[in-house]
């Protein structure tokens, strides 16, 4: 049977099954695009509220010191801030805050300490009232905390502490604070307290020890603190402290290093006369600060 000449081969027609195949699956997608087209939008539903975490570990032993420092116990509440404490973070310190105010010296007096995990400005804030605590002991401890804190907030109430203080253990606490605190400010009150010695002798009778001791330990602080500020205007009292032949021996040796450490060449005829003197301590530290300035 002869072909006719346009017409296709046989295997290159359609099939009838083959081109319908392909519909149902076009119109129930083409349905269902309507469908969703024309359905009203729907809201979101709500996020399911979070589930609250369990305390941590550390979260529950805070809350454990927390609750016995309302114990009647005093030892027990200087434990429970001595443990918050040793925690060194700042939500440790926070809960021992409240202990500042302790009926107990010896509680706030640790807490002084305790709060330090908190930024410097906020432990200082909390700590500097303790200045004025009526305890000796408490006062002292809070000096010292307050130069572990590192904060200039400290500086104003420090000098205040350095300067009227009753007791010369506070004072030299704060003349040691304001060493590590750093701040220049504090260089004329040092110097202040370096070149104030013992009143004379009233009727002969002879300043008891301890006062005699603990002005020692203050102008030492005073003079140490001088050096670690760097402060050149402190030159002139070092200098006559370091020439003062009445000045305790511990006194001299630290004018001598604070004077190496300002490097002021001013400085160097008080080092050069220290050279000879009786104590071989001092003229040894003598040496090594004219060392450090003329290098």
């Amino acid at each position: 049977m002869t072909r006719g000449r346009h017409a296709p081969p046989p295997h290159s027609r359609p099939r009838p099954r083959q081109r319908a195949a392909g519909r149902p699956a076009v119109i129930f997608f083409a349905l269902a695009a309507l469908l969703a087209a024309a359905a009203p939008a729907t809201a979101t539903p709500p996020p399911a509220p979070a589930r609250q975490s369990a305390p941590t570990p550390f979260q529950r032993e805070v809350e454990k010191q927390a609750a016995r420092l309302a114990s009647s116990d005093a030892e027990e509440r200087r434990d429970a801030v001595t443990r918050l404490g040793a925690m060194a973070r700042p939500e440790a310190s926070r809960a021992a805050a409240p202990a500042l105010g302790d009926s107990a010296a010896l509680v706030r007096a640790t807490a002084a300490r305790a709060v330090l995990s908190l930024p410097p400005g906020e432990a200082a804030t909390l700590v500097m009232p303790l200045l004025r605590d009526r305890d000796e002991f408490v006062r002292r401890e809070a000096a010292f905390a307050l130069g572990r804190a590192g904060s200039a907030v400290a500086v104003p109430a420090l000098a205040e502490a350095l300067e009227t203080d009753r007791e010369g253990a506070v004072r030299g606490a704060a003349a040691v604070a304001l060493g590590q605190i750093g701040d220049p400010a504090a260089a004329p009150f040092l110097a202040g307290s370096l070149s104030r010695r013992l009143p004379p002798r009233v009727g002969g009778e002879r300043p008891r020890r301890r006062r005699v001791e603990q002005d020692e330990f203050v102008r030492r602080a005073a003079a140490v603190s001088l050096g670690q500020l760097r402060s050149r205007e402190a030159v002139p009292v070092l200098a006559e402290t370091l020439g003062d032949e009445r000045a305790p021996d511990d006194v001299r040796r630290e004018a001598a290093r604070a004077l190496g450490l300002i490097g002021d060449p001013s400085a160097v005829p008080a080092l050069r006369a220290a050279l000879t003197a009786r104590d071989p301590y001092l003229a040894r530290i003598a040496f090594e600060a004219l060392r450090a300035i003329e290098s």
